[in-house]
């Protein structure tokens, strides 16, 4: 893809930086004159104003009241904490445990119409069986070393399920053929995973399709696993990070992705072929 889904809060970072800056020149102030005002290292100031320091409120203010600028400082520090949020360490998310992350998601995923899923890895949290949400969270909690509240955060997973036969929500989602072959909590777990994608393939909500091992890749490869809702937000999912893209353009190329991916899977009759061979594979 042409951008990275981290320019998103790079950016952000770059233009309060660039604000900041302004402040500075505009207060007829030189980097080392405002560094001596606020009582810090010049290369504090530096790494603010190229966007390698994330600045705390308290610098913010000082900097704003050093340039006379006192009335910008909350607006700023706002603009701080939102390109913060946009790239979230799972560390930090995860601190307190899973429910809390699983609780915030609900709105957005209530609110939205189309949401359109693109799944290399697992499969899509809505559509996961309890056993196998149970399987994937405890790893996931394992591996981090956060607090284990899994079967709250599996209960507050589940809830998402509601939006499938509920309201007026449409599901488009493409596994990967891989996805139906990772034995996610083992053998038995993961037959029931794929029994659940059976049933649920009827549904005039969704639209499931998987993308075969064999298809050719001329115009696509497998990408991370994403997340879009309607043009609201996409939110991309790393080992270390969630990151959420709000800025049109970059949600724009998600999009195109997803609409490339799609022309690769089959659908109906064939994806169904696909997940009943991952199940005769499991015995």
């Amino acid at each position: 893809m042409a951008t990275s889904p981290l320019s998103t809060a790079q950016a952000a970072r770059e233009s309060i930086a660039r604000r900041l800056r302004e402040l500075r020149l505009d207060a007829g102030l030189t980097a080392d004159g405002l560094s001596k005002r606020c009582g810090w290292h010049p290369a504090k100031t530096s790494r603010i104003e190229h966007a390698k320091a994330v600045p705390t409120d308290a610098d913010i203010r000082a900097w704003c009241d050093t340039c006379e600028q006192s009335a910008q400082a909350a607006d700023l520090i706002r603009a701080t904490r939102t390109a913060d949020d946009l790239y979230v360490q799972w560390t930090r998310k995860h601190r307190s445990g899973l429910r809390q992350t699983q609780e915030e998601l609900l709105p957005l995923h209530e609110r939205t119409r189309v949401q359109r899923v693109y799944g290399s890895k697992v499969v899509s949290g809505f559509l996961q069986t309890p056993s196998y949400a149970t399987a994937l969270l405890d790893a996931i909690t394992r591996f981090q070393g956060t607090p284990n509240d899994v079967p709250a955060a599996v209960e507050a997973r589940m809830k998402r399920q509601r939006a499938l036969f509920e309201g007026d929500h449409r599901f488009v989602v493409l596994l990967e053929e891989s996805v139906l072959r990772y034995r996610v909590g083992g053998c038995g777990v993961m037959a029931g995973q794929l029994g659940h994608l059976l049933d649920v393939m009827g549904l005039p909500s969704l639209a499931l399709g998987v993308i075969p091992f064999s298809a050719d890749r001329h115009d696509m490869w497998p990408l991370e696993p994403f997340y879009a809702y309607d043009e609201e937000a996409v939110i991309v999912e790393t080992l270390t990070a969630e990151i959420r893209i709000t800025e049109a353009a970059e949600i724009a190329t998600y999009l195109r992705a997803f609409r490339a991916l799609g022309q690769l899977a089959v659908y109906g009759p064939r994806a169904r072929a696909l997940v009943e061979a991952a199940v005769d594979v499991l015995g």
